[in-house]
């Protein structure tokens, strides 16, 4: 009798399982796709908005800033204190993020607490920029500040991704994401794999395309607004990275 109530619980126990997992599975692609795409739409305005507020800042992209500070010296064209103080501001922000939440055991509340420390940074940058902008010297002190809010921001995002959506993609280096998307696009062409891995990498192009597209969209709005209203363009972030916050609610 004990073995017979043993092996039903047995039998049971990975029934519960299968539909834990596929309760997973059901709020995944809502979590792993929906919020991933705003985040890059956010990541697309700041970065564009910021490019043309602050003197050539590159807000989500250490690279690019490195670039920036090199045309600086050739052509005198770019702000070259901001883009300088980017690449330590980002890695120190970065790291101290990590530190502080990178210890908590539930992916929920970490994400919860990145977002809206995400929106408060933006916000900040949102405020210098209406309070003070435009800035004719992007050099100087304001510029700078309001840009490392800008550049804090994204580095709390990139730090989101890596511990709160561990299985989704970059949601602000295109790079990456395009690389990836062809790769899985080859994949499913060639169908070589069986149908469980060429369902992940489906599922995975989808979300990718549409981080792709979400930034891309992100940059041309930003683009357009920051022509017509100036600073006040960072008003589009910060709505988006409020929008972001009850998507990052959902369960996991």
């Amino acid at each position: 009798m004990l073995q017979r109530v043993n092996d039903s619980e047995g039998s049971r126990q990975p029934g519960r399982t299968e539909r834990a997992d596929r309760g997973a599975v059901a709020t995944s692609p809502r979590i792993n796709c929906w919020l991933p795409a705003i985040l890059s739409t956010t990541a697309g305005a700041v970065d564009v908005i910021g490019f043309l507020v602050f003197g050539g800042l590159f807000t989500a992209h250490i690279t690019g800033n490195l670039v920036v500070v090199a045309a600086h010296y050739v052509t005198g064209g770019f702000g070259q204190v901001g883009p300088i103080l980017a690449v330590p501001v980002f890695v120190l922000v970065l790291g101290v993020v990590v530190l502080v939440f990178g210890g908590i055991e539930s992916k929920g509340e970490s994400r919860r607490a990145l977002l809206i420390l995400h929106v408060a940074l933006l916000g900040a940058c949102l405020g210098l920029g209406l309070g003070f902008g435009p800035f004719s010297n992007s050099d100087s002190p304001l510029a700078v500040l309001a840009g490392m809010f800008a550049v804090a921001a994204m580095a709390t995002q990139n730090a989101l991704v890596k511990l709160a959506l561990l299985e989704s993609p970059s949601t602000a280096v295109m790079t990456t994401n395009t690389t990836q998307l062809i790769v899985d696009v080859a994949s499913l062409v060639r169908s070589a794999e069986g149908p469980d891995t060429l369902g992940r990498i489906r599922r995975r192009a989808r979300v990718t395309f549409v981080c792709l597209a979400g930034f891309v969209a992100g940059c041309v709005t930003g683009a357009v607004l920051e022509l017509r209203f100036g600073p006040g363009a960072l008003a589009l972030p910060v709505i988006l990275a409020a929008l972001a916050v009850p998507f990052g609610e959902l369960k996991d």
